[in-house]
């Protein structure tokens, strides 16, 4: 039993490469396939429509030779009304007994071949006229194909040896002789061959016509399509996750005529960007409603919190005594309230970015920032490694950005935090500051378990914690990254997070800011103003 073969998928190479070609390259091939079909099918049509036309017209000159071939047997009565030239009619005696090869071949155009065979098996008479009009022998092999034929008085296609294609006839006569005619069909086939090569070349002139006029007119039709995706093309470049957006780009009327459909599909844009524009409005409303309440709220927790802070302090420092359960729960609540204020802190420094406040704009030694933020950690960790990596240079402004300096401390400080906090002891952070075409990067490296699959994508979220391999020793309001993403996004920069793969472990944070000699980026073309900065009112802490 034979086992199916599989069926080989076919690949899809071609159908991809096809399915990026452009609208107007797809359309001018179609047209010129139609073109080609076309050119194809009439070429075919009147090219067989030749050729019959031709072949018939060799056949009419075949019968009619035959037939002259058929009056010269000697042994068949001439047929009646023919005359010799004194004006006698000519009787089958007045016949020489004898004609010899030449005698069937007279009135015969050149290139004919005549065969007779007497019907007593005598010898064959078998010749063909030269292009010089002599009679020649024909092979016996040409002679066998010619007797070969049926006697039927149709004509056929034959290659004979020696000669190449003919047409050919063969009948037998009243008296069993057979006589059979050929002619060469060389003219045809030199005919219809100039015909398709005038034809070839006629059609190759019309392809490529068709394909430059057709792209010149397709061109022409797609304008008002480039200008649809041009609109379309400059609203998706504006920033529109933030900040009030303004769309002020639209298809123009002439683009938008429901007649057409281009016009369809820009009329449809106009409408999709009206609807896209009411909900980014609506969005920057409630965003600016949230985050006046959230500024609003800071404001108004910190001056209970630091009452909270002086009033357990406070008790702490009560001349009377205290029992020890009373100053332990007023510990906590100091604690805790410290931990509030941080957090009420946060969300204040995140309202005022998400607001557009500007910010300080000094030079900062990033230098100076990294050596501070791995003093400090190393004191918070010490059962850490602690490493430092800077170029020495004397070069003072080799590591200088624009900034507002206590807002970029506090990127490195969460950093490197993060990585104390969220990587077990023994841990190797490694916190490298290098010059980098016009920009100065920070690294801060660790080799701990690394970050969750699913928290990379989120990482800079604001609240977002994982716990899945990096050990939490201590609370985390999650708001770190998203503190120190927004704080470098303010400053031209970027902060990017890359995670080993496979069996390596280890996370690193790469911040990049512009060097202080590039000066702050300007916005580019196109970007929507920012913000308003939300009114922020903050009065004096009530110190106990």
């Amino acid at each position: 039993m034979t086992t199916p073969r599989p069926a080989t998928p076919r690949p899809a190479t071609a159908s991809r490469r096809r399915s990026q070609w452009t609208l107007r390259r797809r359309l001018v091939v179609v047209l010129v396939s139609l073109v080609a079909a076309v050119a194809l099918a009439m070429g075919t049509v009147t090219t067989l429509a030749l050729r019959g036309s031709l072949v018939s017209q060799i056949d009419q000159q075949l019968t009619a030779a035959n037939m002259r071939a058929e009056r010269a047997d000697p042994n068949r009565a001439a047929p009646q009304g023919l005359t010799t030239t004194d004006g006698g009619t000519v009787t089958r005696e007045a016949l020489p007994p004898g004609l010899p090869p030449g005698a069937r071949m007279l009135g015969q155009p050149t290139g004919t071949v005549s065969v007779f065979a007497p019907p007593d098996g005598s010898s064959t008479l078998a010749s063909y006229l030269d292009d010089d009009g002599q009679t020649q022998p024909l092979s016996s092999a040409a002679t066998s194909t010619m007797l070969d034929l049926p006697h039927d008085g149709l004509p056929r296609d034959v290659d004979l040896d020696g000669l190449g294609d003919y047409r050919a006839v063969a009948v037998e006569t009243a008296e069993g002789a057979v006589v059979a005619t050929a002619l060469p069909t060389d003219a045809v086939t030199s005919t219809v061959t100039q015909y398709v090569v005038v034809e070839a070349l006629v059609a190759m002139f019309a392809l490529l016509a068709a394909a430059a006029i057709g792209l010149l007119l397709v061109r022409r039709e797609l304008r008002p399509l480039d200008r649809v995706a041009a609109t379309a093309t400059r609203v998706s470049e504006l920033p529109l996750d933030r900040g009030e957006v303004v769309l002020a780009d639209r298809v123009a009327a002439r683009d938008t005529d429901p007649a057409t459909e281009v016009g369809q599909v820009g009329a449809a844009l106009n409408r999709l960007l009206r609807h896209v524009e009411s909900a980014l409005a609506a969005r920057h409303e409630s965003e600016s409603q949230v985050r006046q309440f959230v500024a609003d709220a800071s404001h108004e927790l910190r001056t209970p919190l630091a009452s909270i802070r002086g009033y357990a302090e406070l008790v702490r420092r009560l001349p009377d005594e205290v029992p020890a359960g009373a100053l332990q729960a007023m510990g906590r609540v100091e604690s805790e309230s410290e931990r509030m204020t941080g957090l009420v802190e946060d969300m204040l420094l995140l309202a005022r970015l998400d607001a557009g406040r500007p910010l300080a704009t000094d030079d900062v030694d990033v230098a100076v920032l990294a050596v501070d933020a791995v003093t400090d950690a190393h004191a918070a960790g010490p059962d850490h490694v602690w490493r430092l990596d800077v170029p020495v240079t004397d070069d003072d402004a080799e590591l200088l950005v624009t900034g507002d300096e206590d807002r970029l401390r506090q990127v490195l400080t969460n950093l490197v935090s993060n990585a104390r906090v969220h990587t077990p002891a023994g841990t190797t952070v490694t916190v490298r500051v290098r010059r980098s075409a016009g920009s100065v990067v920070v690294q801060v490296a660790d080799d701990g378990p690394g970050i969750p699959p699913e928290l990379r994508s989120r990482v800079f979220d604001r609240f977002a914690r994982g716990e899945a391999s990096r050990t939490r020793n201590g609370g985390s309001t999650g708001l770190g990254l998203a503190i120190a993403h927004a704080v470098v996004s303010a400053h031209g920069g970027t902060l990017d997070v890359d995670c080993a793969t496979g069996d390596a472990t280890g996370t690193t944070f790469t911040v990049r800011l512009p060097h202080a000699s590039a000066g702050r980026p300007a916005p580019a073309a196109g970007t929507a103003p920012a913000a308003a900065p939300v009114p922020l009112v903050e009065p004096e802490p009530v110190r106990a």
